[in-house]
């Protein structure tokens, strides 16, 4: 296999991995998702994209040879400061920077010189791009980073997306994927969701371009961007397909492109 567990190497399986493969570092979240979501829902689908799409990797070794990737333990705790009005269990945003700062100058001492992080939860997505940045500023490394609904192989999204509820937050996109992965997670019936007024900004910025943030707004959707009642897991499947092939090609890629 060109695929590895950190957690099952030996140290020196690690430094020789080092020397030609890339560390992938899922990272995701623990916070509200509504009434009928686990907390662990950005995290259980991060790392269930990463194994699609490192799976789907293996399948090609035989034929094209895969780029050698050793899989870190997903980081289980994100930015989350707008979900605790529910329950979340947030870091700061200068403490998860810091912790991936410690984690990717782990990675440069071990041997790494190329290294990957997939992200599974928006509040992380400005933050570990800066934490890329800034890393690849001061040591000899070629760091990628994504969240994973970004990555798509755009086959059958059409048929199987919904761009204007992708990714969302405990809505029709998440609800999709956890149908599919984690099926026994769902609280079901999934309620339909009321629809508020006026639209949260977050979700309805009054201009194009614009960011806007408003006290309260999570609270007053109760904790969820878009109705998740007609979520289905056939669609999900479909979809956490796409983002897998979507990811194994940019691995591929980033791969190609760090040699």
């Amino acid at each position: 296999m060109s695929q590895s567990k950190l957690t099952e190497l030996t140290w020196r399986e690690v430094r020789r991995a080092g020397e030609q493969g890339i560390a992938l570092l899922p990272i995701g979240s623990q916070e509200q998702h509504a009434g009928h979501l686990p907390m662990g829902t950005d995290t259980l689908l991060v790392e269930e994209v990463v194994d699609r799409a490192l799976a789907a990797l293996d399948r090609e070794t035989a034929a094209t040879g895969a780029p050698r990737v050793v899989r870190l333990p997903a980081l289980p705790y994100g930015h989350s400061p707008h979900h605790l009005f529910a329950a979340a269990l947030s870091l700061s945003a200068a403490t998860l920077g810091a912790v991936l700062d410690d984690v990717l100058d782990s990675l440069v001492t071990s041997g790494y010189r190329r290294i990957m992080v997939v992200n599974g939860h928006g509040g992380n997505d400005e933050i570990m791009r800066l934490a890329v940045k800034r890393f690849a500023l001061r040591a000899r490394v070629t760091v990628a980073a994504c969240s994973y609904w970004t990555v798509t192989a755009g086959e059958g999204e059409d048929e199987a997306g919904r761009p204007d509820v992708t990714p969302g937050h405990a809505g029709w996109f998440e609800t999709s994927l956890m149908l599919a992965a984690h099926p026994g997670l769902v609280r079901t019936p999934v309620p339909a969701r009321t629809p508020v007024e006026p639209p949260p900004l977050f979700d309805h910025p009054p201009h194009p371009g614009l960011t806007v943030e408003r006290h309260g707004e999570w609270e007053r959707v109760d904790g969820s961007t878009d109705d998740a009642s007609g979520a289905d897991a056939g669609r999900g499947g479909r979809l956490l397909d796409d983002r897998a092939r979507g990811l194994a090609r940019a691995i591929r890629a980033f791969d190609a492109a760090s040699r």
